[in-house]
């Protein structure tokens, strides 16, 4: 491989094939380093402070009789014509939903994505406009939270312990609404109808956040959104009941049938507002 990325695929000393490998992306999840694979399944982020580390990238040959891979959730899709448009915005919960829900609206609508983890409402607002572009959009479905809620270091330290006074929210509650407000606003703008999705559940035991902080902030947020008349869809109240089917243990994240159950949610919502 060179260092320009460009694969040069050689079997019994014979020219077979070449291509190009998708530039190595580091992000941080959960206080670890991160990265991305060709195919884009884990999102880039772009963090306030270095990430120091080493990433290793495993190339796996397929023979040409297999399928080809399924394109990843941040892998951007062509447009099916004449079918709506929808933008999923959100964090790593939602990559993990974004494929089972392109899979249940095929052939209804053309299910988009930021190729990027949208993190919290601080990134939110550095990347908006160049997450909505200038093409018309449908339906927005969106959420900003577990990024703002969890505990950062006084150097940048990800998911640092709430119980060490010099460790703070990432985004405090009160900036975290004007914030969300500002974005409502600007999403506002594209005519799209939007859905709120809230944010899930923290679980006991959870590392940098507090186990009751989600249900706070989407307070926050339902007053927003009631503010501009937008529906939520709530994956808070399915998740909490539904935690030990959906979720992992002592992590935010969700198990892949977890994932799928949370798009059938999402799928569902936007397909009825786009039937409206």
């Amino acid at each position: 491989m060179t260092s320009e990325g460009d694969v040069f695929i050689s079997i019994n000393n014979k020219l077979s094939g070449s291509g190009k490998v998708t530039p190595l992306k580091i992000m941080p999840i959960d206080g670890l380093a991160v990265g991305s694979d060709p195919g884009g399944s884990v999102g880039e982020y772009e963090p306030d402070y270095p990430i120091k580390g080493n990433a290793q990238l495993n190339l796996k040959l397929l023979p040409l009789k297999d399928k080809p891979a399924t394109k990843g959730p941040l892998e951007q899709i062509q447009d099916e014509p004449d079918l709506p448009r929808v933008l999923i915005i959100g964090d790593s919960i939602s990559i993990g939903y974004t494929i089972p829900v392109r899979d249940i609206l095929e052939n209804f609508a053309n299910v988009h994505r930021p190729p990027a983890n949208c993190a919290s409402t601080k990134h939110g607002l550095k990347s908006i406009n160049k997450w909505l572009g200038n093409k018309k959009w449908d339906v927005i479905h969106f959420n900003w939270g577990l990024h703002d809620l969890k505990y950062m270091g006084p150097k940048g330290e990800n998911l640092a312990d709430p119980n060490i006074p010099s460790n703070k929210q990432q985004v405090p509650i009160k900036e975290y609404s004007k914030n969300l407000d500002q974005l409502v606003q600007t999403m506002k703008k594209t005519g799209a109808q939007l859905i709120w999705r809230n944010t899930t559940p923290v679980p006991e035991g959870s590392k940098g956040r507090v186990v009751g902080d989600s249900d706070k902030y989407n307070k926050a947020a339902t007053e927003i959104m009631v503010k501009y008349g937008i529906p939520t869809n709530d994956l808070y109240n399915f998740s909490k009941k539904n935690w030990d089917e959906v979720g992992r243990k002592a992590n935010v994240h969700f198990t892949s049938q977890g994932s799928k159950k949370l798009a059938s949610l999402v799928a569902e919502s936007i397909a009825a507002e786009l039937k409206k």
